[in-house]
């Protein structure tokens, strides 16, 4: 019996049948396959769509150009050809089969003509599962479907060969446990772990795809769990190991390592955010000390944002979401000062410094807070309420986004006849730093600073 929740699916998006009878009607094979599936049967939104067919790339191609879809050839050395509906991206692959070398994740691909044959070539099981517009029937030659329903990862081939023949699907299944809920079989997860090296011969850039999957899932720790235990995480961000500092019960301090897994379950799922509450205590392993019998971590928050930008850098993250991260982690300590009073140029000065992850740092900070004495939550958690109506204060008063000086470079330049370089770049800091510190300035007193300013220089 086919899930009302797959047929919804394909009701809301009827031009898939359309395509599917464009196939039928030309006698050839048409399967939707993979997550569509999966995610359908789950009850789970999804735009992407792809399917299997015994008809070959350039037939493929000429069938849907002649019908009034324009196709693009990204994929056809492997097989598959790509349209776009709306915001809907649908992927069309011959029934294939796939051999690897061991020194790369790239398949040599073979046309075959059994659709069993090119389901077995899947990561796991529960995408290993077809569904026929035509028939309304479901195709699970390797028990997807109750793999789906106990919750279990599994391989349709050999587990051990498997991952050894594309490693991407160890982070696969770290992220399916975070996005899904799923869990390993005993035979998947040994696999797993008798393969973790392997990881060295996909890119920084797959690596970096599928961890951003993982942390934004709705289990986020559970992922990170199965990265950590099963040894692959030594192999891709070893810093979340390090984490695991052994706590010196002479020496109390909290377990940093399920400290960091309940903040990244705490923050808003964003990557940015994930990112910042997975790396926010990063150096503390790197910064511990001992002092007068107390354990300290000196530092770390500033440490931490120079490995936070190393280990992003590695992994290929884009430069903004580097930076957004590292900022995250370099000031996650600051709105724990206000308890000793901040004036309003210290809020000033903590909203421009956060920039555009303000509300990220916030969100931050009140997930930071882990420890189970109920009072000294209580009173953090009231500080922290106390901060955040201040900033809002200052906003309503202010455009904060709009924080400039009332005069600008090219003023500066005019007034004391001076070119682009150096001394422009200091007076405009000072000017900035009166903005923050007094708030709105006339035009007049920042002109007399910056004389002050050229005056000194």
């Amino acid at each position: 019996m086919v899930p009302r929740t797959l047929l919804e699916l394909l009701n809301n998006n009827q031009y898939l049948k359309s395509i599917s009878d464009i196939y039928f009607s030309s006698n050839f094979e048409f399967y939707l396959v993979g997550g569509a599936v999966r995610d359908g049967i789950l009850g789970i939104p999804t735009s992407d769509f792809d399917f299997t067919t015994n008809a070959l790339p350039d037939e493929s191609i000429e069938l849907l150009n002649r019908n009034g879809y324009k196709t693009t050839e990204v994929g056809k050395a492997f097989g598959t050809i790509e349209l776009r509906i709306d915001n809907n991206s649908i992927h069309i692959t011959t029934y294939r089969e796939d051999t690897y070398e061991t020194t790369s994740r790239n398949p040599s691909v073979e046309v075959v003509s059994d659709l069993d044959l090119d389901l077995s070539r899947r990561d796991f099981t529960i995408n290993a599962i077809a569904f026929s517009l035509q028939e309304n029937t479901i195709i699970d030659p390797y028990g997807g479907i109750k793999d789906l329903s106990n919750g279990t990862i599994k391989t349709p081939d050999n587990p051990l060969i498997s991952f050894s023949d594309d490693p991407l699907r160890m982070l696969r299944l770290c992220r399916f446990v975070s996005s899904h809920g799923f869990t390993p079989d005993d035979e998947t997860y040994n696999a797993m772990k008798n393969n973790v090296q392997r990881i060295k011969i996909v890119s920084k850039e797959r690596v970096r795809d599928e961890f951003s999957k993982l942390l934004v899932g709705k289990n986020p720790s559970n992922g990170i769990r199965v990265l950590v235990e099963s040894g692959l995480s030594m192999h891709t961000i070893p810093e979340i190991d390090a984490l695991k500092i052994e706590v010196d019960p002479n020496h109390h301090h909290k377990d940093v390592y399920e400290h960091t897994l309940q903040v990244v379950e705490g923050v808003t799922p964003s990557l940015v955010s994930r990112l910042g509450a997975l790396f926010h205590d990063i150096a503390k392993p790197k910064t511990k000390g001992i002092e007068n019998g107390k354990v300290h971590f000196r530092h770390h928050e500033v440490v931490g944002a120079k490995m936070t930008k190393k280990i992003l850098k590695e992994l290929k993250y884009d430069k903004k979401t580097i930076n957004d991260v590292a900022l995250l982690v370099e000031l996650h300590l600051r709105p724990h000062t206000f308890k000793m009073g901040w004036t309003d140029s210290a809020v000033r000065r903590y909203i421009v410094d956060s920039g555009n992850v303000l509300n990220e740092l916030n969100n931050l900070v009140r997930a930071d807070v882990t420890t189970k004495n109920k009072y000294k939550a209580k009173e953090i958690y009231e500080n922290l309420d106390e901060m955040e109506r201040r900033i809002e204060e200052v906003l309503e008063k202010e455009e904060m986004s709009r924080l400039r000086p009332p005069i600008t470079g090219n003023e500066i330049m005019e007034i004391f006849n001076i070119k682009p370089g150096p001394k422009v770049g200091l007076i405009m800091k000072a000017l900035y730093e009166q903005r923050i510190n007094e708030g709105e300035v006339n035009k007049e007193k920042a002109i007399k600073l910056a004389k002050e300013i050229y005056k000194n220089l």
